[in-house]
């Protein structure tokens, strides 16, 4: 076997090149991932393929023996597992380690605090500088162990739902814990979500407890979070206990036998709460995701195969070592949150960041002051506050003692290669990896990365799949995979991996044909890809009309438009912007009977943004909306939304075919109207 094959048999990829071309794109490993002035030496150095290469001899080419062996080493268990795997796509019935024991919230505080109990597990960075602290490993498993007692007290038992509605402060990882402590299932609702979101997350999990806070602090502005809370269990009727932390301390709406102070509540039970031996299979959270149908569906992970994918990619996609501090600066009401903020950091004993403010509050230095601060070794963000804090200028990242970081992480979207090379050139001061990940909720951790100090990395590509991830590019027309380099099509897997959803929440014939249906066989990661001459995988976005960003359905915006009285129609969609990376377009089309009454369309329009808002949150409303008579169809009647897409993005001249249509004097007036309100 050939040291290429070998590889490839190893990696589950194409053979990784024996040489790549130089060029003025491709970035070798840089200096501080190099072990030395006092940086710890990689994990998987620039010896990668050798690395690869002596996994063969002792593991062999079937990767679920390394899977095996790193969650033998890196998961403490109650019960040892005798089964590594079993199952498969075409049931949905995937199974890892299935008759092993052990808790999550052991894992990430008790082994950790027996070591070392003092050790900072979360730096809090709070709204406002100067309330920022670290909390120890002692005080975050103390507080996790009131809490989940707490949840005891209230009759809370293994495989009971518990919703989490909190923004960024530490207890909320305190939150997370406290549930997979006693056994219960947490599902976390993003704080920016409306009441009517949250009432739809709550209802559909049945939990009975709901945990949130007074009010939340961001970007120097209170959000009620409380006042949306009561809005939406006035329809929750399963609801009996509301555990509510003081972060503000102002007064709010307490409602009498149901709501309950986090600090006295927890001031009555004790400080330590004996962990509830778990299955693997058994399920750890639901996240809701939003779905091609504007339904949101409950993504469930596992217990064993979610921590061996969170603990692993923190392990060796960032390359962290013991006495790092890792900034993850996602909310915790997502899935980056769940993995990168609370449990793989904590899983390998490091000290983690809960960040409650945004980029540019006060100043759009905050970053940079946090790193300075704190000296952290790891920043985790988006593509979309890179190209913000671009925007705003490098005199904001100057002046400031970034020495500290090694690995400059992106997440959500592709990351643009200006937007690339600015975090390269200002943040990481041509010194640092940069770590263009690529994951989703659905697989729990992240499937498409380069390696810090091991690959040269290219901007805008995700380079290789992740150890044991057998993933593949298929024509989407054939379903066959696509041998070799310079092909594109939609992005599978051929094998399932530990971290992998097992199912969406009471209904797995949603998750079936979501995921394993498409294509037989495989799973369909919902996105097209490209293997470029070199053998680099680059992510070409979404394929099921998803927008970027909050992984926010366009299906689920319009749902939230045509609940307005006048609105008859609607179509919505994404397109590139240099900011957010994508933003939503609406086009809509009034009711023949709805009087305007004067109404000037500008005011029609923030009334339908606001309506969106209110049913979805803030975050989701359209960047325009747009007015239009009627909406480009088929003669069968379906919108054809890939001629708005191409409108809006400026190629209105290039839309193809248009037989099809059936009104085809449509598409001007919607190209007049985009080009004179866009």
């Amino acid at each position: 076997m050939s040291a290429t094959e070998t590889v490839a048999s190893v990696h589950h990829v194409h053979p990784l090149p024996d040489s790549v071309p130089e060029s003025e794109d491709l970035f070798a490993p840089p200096p501080r991932l190099k072990g030395q002035d006092g940086r710890p030496k990689p994990h998987i150095g620039p010896d990668y393929k050798a690395y690869l290469n002596e996994w063969v001899k002792t593991v062999g080419p079937d990767s679920d023996q390394w899977w095996s062996e790193k969650a033998k080493e890196c998961l403490d268990w109650y019960t040892p597992f005798k089964t590594v795997r079993a199952g498969g796509f075409e049931d949905g019935d995937v199974q890892w380690f299935p008759e092993g024991t052990l808790n999550a919230s052991y894992n990430c505080l008790d082994r950790h605090y027996y070591a070392n109990s003092d050790k900072t597990a979360i730096i809090y960075e709070a709204d406002e500088a100067d309330e920022s602290r670290e909390i120890s490993y002692g005080e975050l498993l103390r507080e996790t162990s009131r809490v989940a007692n707490v949840l005891k007290s209230w009759g809370v038992k293994k495989g009971d739902a518990v919703s989490v509605y909190l923004p960024m402060t530490w207890q909320a990882a305190a939150a997370f814990l406290a549930c997979a402590r006693v056994g219960a299932v947490h599902s976390a609702v993003f704080a920016g979500f409306s009441a009517e979101s949250l009432r739809d997350r709550v209802n559909d999990c049945e939990c009975r407890v709901l945990i949130t806070t007074d009010e939340g602090r961001r970007g120097g502005k209170t959000i009620a979070t409380k006042a949306i809370v009561d809005a939406a269990l006035k329809d929750c009727p399963l609801v009996e206990h509301v555990l509510v932390l003081r972060r503000t301390g102002n007064d709010v709406p307490i409602t009498k036998g149901r709501d309950k102070w986090w600090d006295e509540e927890c001031a009555k039970v004790p400080a330590y709460c004996p962990c509830e031996p778990m299955s693997s299979e058994d399920p750890l959270f639901i996240l809701y995701t939003s779905g091609s149908t504007g339904k949101p569906k409950g993504v469930v992970h596992s217990t064993a195969g979610y921590l061996l994918g969170a603990y692993l990619t923190v392990k060796y996609v960032f390359d962290v070592h013991s006495d790092d501090k890792f900034a993850c600066m996602a909310d915790v009401g997502w899935i980056t949150g769940h993995t990168y903020i609370v449990y793989g950091p904590l899983l390998n004993g490091v000290t983690t960041t809960v960040f409650e403010s945004t980029p540019i509050y006060p100043t759009a230095s905050r970053y940079w002051d946090f790193v300075d601060k704190w000296k952290a070794t790891h920043l985790y963000t988006a593509p979309t506050a890179i190209r913000l804090l671009r925007r705003m200028g490098e005199e904001h990242v100057k002046n400031h003692d970034l020495s500290s970081l090694r690995v400059l992480g992106s997440v959500g979207e592709p990351i643009n290669p200006e937007a690339w090379h600015w975090y390269n050139d200002f943040a990481g001061k041509n010194q640092c990896a940069i770590v263009d990940t690529y994951w989703m909720t659905e697989t729990g951790s992240i499937a498409v990365t380069p390696l810090p100090g091991a690959i040269s990395t290219k901007p805008g590509s995700a380079t290789f799949p992740f150890f044991g991830m057998d993933v593949d590019i298929i024509d989407p027309q054939t379903g066959k995979v696509l041998e070799g380099n310079d092909v594109e099509g939609v992005l599978v897997a051929k094998k399932p991996w530990p971290s992998l959803a097992r199912t969406v929440f009471r209904d797995h014939k949603r998750y079936l044909e979501t995921y394993m249906k498409p294509y037989p066989g495989y799973f369909f990661f919902g996105d097209g890809a490209a293997r470029d001459s070199d053998g680099y995988l680059w992510i070409k976005g979404r394929v099921d009309g998803d927008v970027s960003g909050h992984r926010l359905s366009t299906a689920e915006v319009e749902s939230a438009l045509i609940l307005h009285k006048g609105v008859a129609e609607t179509a919505v969609v994404g397109s590139h912007d240099d900011i957010t990376g994508q933003a939503v377009y609406a086009f809509v089309t009034m009711k023949p009977e709805f009087d305007l009454q004067g109404t000037k369309e500008a005011d029609l329009s923030k009334e339908l943004a606001i309506q969106v808002r209110k049913v979805i949150g803030p975050f989701a409303a359209p960047k325009k909306i747009f007015l239009v008579s009627d909406l480009p169809k088929t003669r069968s009647g379906k919108i054809m939304r890939r001629i708005l897409r191409k409108i809006v993005a400026g190629e209105g001249d290039q839309l193809g075919d248009l037989s099809s249509i059936a009104d085809p004097g449509v598409v001007d007036d919607i190209k007049s109207k985009v080009a004179g309100g866009k």
